[in-house]
């Protein structure tokens, strides 16, 4: 494989995963878990997911021609907090992560060492992209950390997507190590 295909190959697996990992913690909750929040500044798993669909949309539309920040995109409105259907959350994830996809999977030799913007600041684009990963993994942490705390809060049982504490050493010989 080429730098290319290896750079854009790790950086679409690590979107991938972050995309699991959110939809992991999306299959442990009950619909107006989406909404709880722990505090007033604290955002709910809901207003999370907004804010990453809009991001990913004004990020990746027309992601090497037009700035990343599109004029339509009100930010402010994506952390307001309101009741929807939980289809309505998960389709918008859903497009969000669609956008995502097309615009890194049309990617061609080349384009990574091209310049976006991001509100008027140059960015390689794999810098950008680097950016955005990072951003979407911060978040979905979040939303890791608020769905676990809902359901042991409930003192239901956390089915963890990653090792759980205490399973280091077998699946490490899982693995051969």
């Amino acid at each position: 494989m080429s730098l290319h295909e290896t750079v854009l190959q790790a950086q679409l697996d690590s979107l991938r995963k972050c995309k699991r990992m959110g939809e992991g913690a999306f299959a442990q909750l009950r619909d107006e878990d989406f909404f709880s929040r722990l505090h007033s500044e604290q955002c709910s798993i809901y207003a999370y997911m907004k804010h990453l669909a809009g991001n990913m949309r004004s990020r990746f539309t027309d992601f090497l021609t037009s700035d990343g920040e599109k004029p339509d995109r009100d930010r402010e409105s994506e952390f307001v907090e309101e009741r929807v259907p939980r289809e309505q959350i998960m389709a918008m994830w859903e497009d969000g992560w669609r956008i995502v996809f097309a615009a890194l999977e049309s990617l061609r030799p080349g384009d990574l060492e091209r310049t976006v913007t991001i509100r008027n600041e140059p960015h390689s684009v794999i810098l950008a992209i680097t950016r955005q990963v990072a951003h979407y993994s911060y978040h979905v942490g979040q939303i890791m950390l608020l769905a676990k705390h809902i359901k042991r809060s409930r003192g239901e049982a956390w089915s963890y997507l990653t090792i759980a504490p205490g399973g280091s050493k077998a699946f490490n010989k899982s693995m051969g190590v």
